[in-house]
């Protein structure tokens, strides 16, 4: 029974991780593409609603004598956490570069015509809709794409993993 709970809350919190990425979105798209407020005022707004946020959960921790740690170290990531985001960004930004040189050269034609199909989409898209609008809607196909590669409980190998191993 304690195996049934610990998976559904396993493959819970990937469904409410992707929620909270589907909100985010929602709010950007509103704030920046029917608002068409600037990012620096939803930062501002964001800001000031996390920092109300934050007052009134430490007021109410302070009123149930609900101890919070407040050291800074508690909350650094390692350098081997910031060293591997680094090194995924310069990952992605160095392969993208590799495949627009290779296809800039004209030696592979497909990766050409690939390369040429999906920038001439992406102007199409860009003529059509807001940026805005084509970021929330890549968001909710990548968010829906996430959730339903989530939900299937055998095409999952770290899932798979984790429950044979308990």
């Amino acid at each position: 029974m304690e195996e049934g709970s610990g998976g559904s809350t396993a493959a819970g919190g990937g469904g409410v991780r992707w929620g909270v990425v589907v909100v985010c979105g929602s709010l950007v798209y509103y704030h920046c593409g029917w608002r068409d407020a600037s990012l620096l005022s939803l930062f501002a707004d964001v800001l000031i609603v996390l920092l109300c946020s934050l007052s009134i959960l430490g007021l109410l921790f302070r009123h149930l004598n609900i101890s919070v740690p407040v050291d800074p170290l508690e909350w650094q990531i390692s350098q081997d956490t910031a060293n591997s985001i680094i090194a995924c960004l310069a990952n992605t930004v160095g392969a993208t570069e590799s495949v627009l040189r290779v296809a800039a050269t004209g030696h592979d034609k497909r990766l050409f015509v690939k390369v040429v199909f999906f920038l001439y989409l992406l102007s199409a898209m860009g003529r059509v809709a807001s940026g805005a609008t084509i970021a929330y809607a890549g968001l909710c196909a990548f968010c829906l794409y996430e959730l339903v590669k989530n939900s299937r409980p055998g095409r999952n190998d770290s899932s798979g993993g984790t429950q044979d191993s308990s």
